[in-house]
């Protein structure tokens, strides 16, 4: 059954009215963390702590964008490592390559690596959610979980490239 073009047009019109209403992030305060002397790891959640301090986030939507909007920077940062991994790996590999074929696998393993923990971290967040029993903090508690361990992945993917390797 086709839904008529007028409730159609009501949802897509009240899509910006809940954007205007999502609590607003900054990510100024992880990536002051970051630049600072504290531990790494220390600055996950600060930039979604202080949005859910922020007018709207403290509700259960909010909590869930203050999350989601967090995950998305990390997913950012880790995604600009991991490229310059593989390129790092993919030249590795090539000078391998000349003295042993058989050991240039840099860059299929950090491949193998990051799409099995991407299974990892989907499934481990899966867990958190059900844990919740479809309860009202379910979403929040999934994206938490997800902005904490892509974070995680981020700063560790990180130690390589400080490593120089």
């Amino acid at each position: 059954m086709r839904r008529p073009l007028a409730a159609i047009a009501a949802l897509l019109l009240s899509a910006p009215a809940w954007a205007q209403d999502a609590p607003a992030f900054d990510p100024a305060p992880v990536m002051a963390c970051l630049d600072g002397e504290a531990a790494p790891d220390s600055c996950i959640g600060l930039a979604a702590n202080a949005c859910m301090e922020a007018e709207g986030g403290s509700t259960t939507p909010g909590m869930g964008a203050c999350h989601a909007a967090e995950r998305d920077f990390w997913d950012g940062r880790l995604n600009d490592t991991y490229a310059t991994l593989q390129d790092r790996a993919r030249q590795a590999d090539a000078q391998t390559a000349e003295s042993d074929p058989d050991l240039a696998v840099q860059e299929a393993t950090l491949r193998e690596m990051q799409r099995r923990w991407i299974g990892f971290r989907d499934a481990a967040c899966q867990f958190e959610r059900a844990r919740w029993t479809n309860g009202s903090m379910a979403g929040p508690a999934a994206t938490g979980c997800a902005m904490r361990l892509t974070a995680e992945q981020s700063l560790w993917l990180d130690e390589f490239l400080q490593e120089g390797r």
